[in-house]
Order: structure tokens, then sequence, then C-alpha cells
């Protein structure tokens, strides 16, 4: 059996991948602006994150890390599970400042 095209490799090595990031940094400032007809879009994730962070979800939260510590302290809570659940709710708070740690270190000078 004759092959018509040469086989592709698996992966792209990541030198040409860094030279395409390179040559199209207007790809990445397009994605700043809401792009034309999202604005109910934009609107359910805006309600969305102040459900998420509002006053309910952090009393919520308090109530889960207490809860969690008192348990691993009776030792009826494995402290690996305990430290993760508490990790993850200072990721979820944190999650605005960690965004804006990502942008403001990958924006271009």
């Amino acid at each position: 059996m004759m092959r018509l095209f040469p086989p592709f490799p698996a992966r792209l090595p990541a030198s040409v991948l860094a030279l395409a990031a390179l040559l199209l940094p207007a790809t990445a400032q397009a994605q700043a602006a809401d792009p034309a007809g999202s604005g109910p879009i934009v609107a359910a994730l805006g309600w969305l994150q102040g459900t998420l962070l509002g006053n309910v979800a952090t009393a919520v939260a308090v109530m889960a890390v207490a809860a969690v510590g008192f348990m691993m302290l009776t030792g009826r809570l494995n402290w690996r599970f305990g430290a993760t659940v508490i990790v993850g709710c200072f990721v979820l708070f944190g999650a605005a400042s960690i965004v804006a740690g990502i942008q403001s270190a990958a924006a271009i000078s």
C-alpha cells in the first residue's frame, strides 16, 4: 500500500510553538474585549460569580473550614484531606487575584 502523505509528528517541537506564540501577540490582545452578542452570557457569568463569592458562600466556607479544622484536631479526618479542603477554599476566593497575577505576568510590556 502506498502512502500519499509523509507521516506527521505526534507533537510539534516546543520551538515551533514558542515561535508561533511570539508571532501572534495580537490574538491574545483581541480577547480582552467582549465579542458581539455576548451580553447575556457575560451577565449570567457575573451573576454566577456574585452568587459563588457572595456573603452566603463566604459564610458557608467559613463554617466548612471550621468543621474540617475541628475534625482534624479531634483525629476524625485525615490531615491531607483537610488541608486539601482548606487550600480549595483559598483558591476559590482568591481566584480573581490569581488570574490577575497570571495576566500581569503574561502581559507584553
